[in-house]
């Protein structure tokens, strides 16, 4: 953060060739500057370059208030938050009013009253772009005082009258004149209060409970939403909608290199103890495949979707388990394995919703019948399940082979050695994935997904205890 300008009176600031400019056309302004260096808009937002955010300038180019409509854990929030950083870093405010004022173009009677008697000498104070943004979620408690404003009624009883602007307690929106007021999840708000918006948004006034109070504020607003279908929700009326300029659709990545990357940028990974866990990309990609076919499948509710926040959660217990197990086994350096991801359902619960409720088992079988798909597309992106077939026939005769959470890391690479083929077969598909052919934890991981994918094609069968996992033929 930079050093305020150093104009402290209104004269000051004239001297110093400052020009009043509306929120909107300075947010048109800055966004024009940096499309022309080629600077960027919004750090880090991955997969809508091409899709959201050119309309997001459209809006903004357009001096449009914008809803943002998609599903939950689409980065609708984290956009609206972007915003402030395309305000201008510092503006000046007129000192004694209650709410932010031009002061070389006061649009309160209470600016043009401080105007009118101190003149050029009237002081100016400084506000950070930081402090231009507030942001209030949608409830169905949220009354009109909250967003606009009420009487105060001590104010009146000192004998101002009830026309006059300086009996008011001003709500939020009034509050945040000269800057952007977001409301989020704008169905949840109560039909009426939304149509109290309808002045806001069209003539850029307030009233209130009737009386002819009229604020000039100068406020951009932006929203979210869930689409209106999405179960017993509200919706936003007509009206409302028809007043905002730019409605703008989210997504969920398109692409399953976009949405590791967001899995990497916003999950915790890196935790700085004592035990050192990696992450195979097959492992992340595997999660990735998850989530992408838990979107389209017939038994989750689309209208609620699959958010992101999905995949995050999955990737932090993945390096948690990893992290467990390496501190009981004493291994400083664990790499993430599929017996990570036993307890999966963990951090899925919550974030996927059936279509039919039928209890929490049919919930872990829907969750473990994914995670099997996902195996087998993963695997099937990378290799060819014949060529493992030689593999397969060293199970028969009875062979078993131990894996588990609670088996240490050289033990399972030496027990790999007892399956004719096995190390072989391991270390040209971790050459596959870009692995350390002779790193035994990394072959140990490569080794158990190999398993798994035998398994969830058919070719091996598994037997599954606490902490131990057996694959036979």
């Amino acid at each position: 953060m930079t050093n305020p300008p150093s104009a402290r009176t209104v004269g000051q600031l004239k001297t110093a060739g400052y020009r009043p400019c509306s929120v909107k056309d300075e947010l048109r302004r800055n966004v024009i500057s940096r499309l022309r260096d080629g600077k960027p808009l919004f750090e880090g937002l991955v997969g809508y370059e091409d899709t959201v955010l050119p309309q997001v300038v459209h809006a903004l180019l357009s001096r449009h208030d914008m809803l943002l409509l998609g599903l939950r854990g689409q980065a609708k929030t984290r956009i609206l938050r972007l915003l402030p950083d395309l305000l201008d870093e510092w503006i000046p405010v007129l000192a004694g009013c209650e709410l932010p004022e031009d002061p070389i173009h006061p649009r309160l009677a209470m600016g043009r009253r401080i105007i009118a008697e101190q003149g050029d000498d009237a002081p100016v104070e400084w506000l950070h772009r930081s402090r231009r943004y507030h942001e209030k979620l949608a409830t169905p408690d949220v009354t009109i005082a909250d967003l606009i404003g009420e009487i105060d009624l001590v104010r009146h009883a000192q004998g101002r009258y009830l026309s006059d602007e300086t009996t008011m307690h001003f709500g939020l929106i009034p509050r945040t004149n000269r800057g952007i007021f977001a409301i989020n999840e704008l169905p949840d708000l109560a039909p009426k209060i939304q149509v109290g918006l309808f002045n806001v948004l069209e003539e850029r006034d307030v009233q209130i409970r009737g009386y002819p109070i009229r604020l000039e504020i100068d406020v951009c607003m932006v929203f979210s939403a869930n689409p209106e279908d999405y179960t017993n929700r509200g919706r936003i009326v007509t009206p409302l909608k028809d007043r905002i300029g730019s409605v703008i659709r989210t997504h969920y990545p398109h692409r399953l290199a976009e949405a590791i990357e967001i899995t990497r940028e916003n999950a915790w990974l890196e935790r700085n103890a004592d035990i050192h866990v990696e992450i195979p990309a097959f492992m992340l990609e595997l999660m990735e495949e998850f989530v992408s076919l838990a979107r389209t499948s017939p038994h989750i509710n689309q209208a609620s979707g699959v958010s992101v926040r999905c995949s995050i959660a999955n990737a932090e217990n993945l390096v948690s388990s990893a992290e467990r197990r390496g501190i009981i086994l004493g291994e400083n350096r664990v790499v993430a394995r599929m017996d990570d991801l036993a307890f999966i359902s963990a951090s899925c619960r919550g974030k996927i919703e059936l279509m039919l409720a039928e209890g929490d088992e049919a919930e872990d079988k829907l969750i473990a019948t994914l995670l099997g798909e996902a195996v087998k597309k993963v695997f099937n992106r990378h290799t060819d399940l014949e060529d493992y077939t030689e593999l397969v026939q060293q199970f028969k005769g009875g062979l078993t082979l131990q894996v588990g959470d609670d088996v240490p890391t050289a033990l399972l690479a030496e027990n790999y050695g007892l399956v004719k083929g096995l190390k072989t077969a391991t270390s040209k598909l971790a050459e596959k994935f870009g692995l350390k052919t002779l790193d035994a934890a990394s072959l140990v991981s490569v080794g158990e997904f190999l398993l798994e994918a035998l398994y969830v094609n058919n070719r091996l069968s598994k037997v599954v205890a606490p902490g131990k996992t057996f694959f036979r033929k």
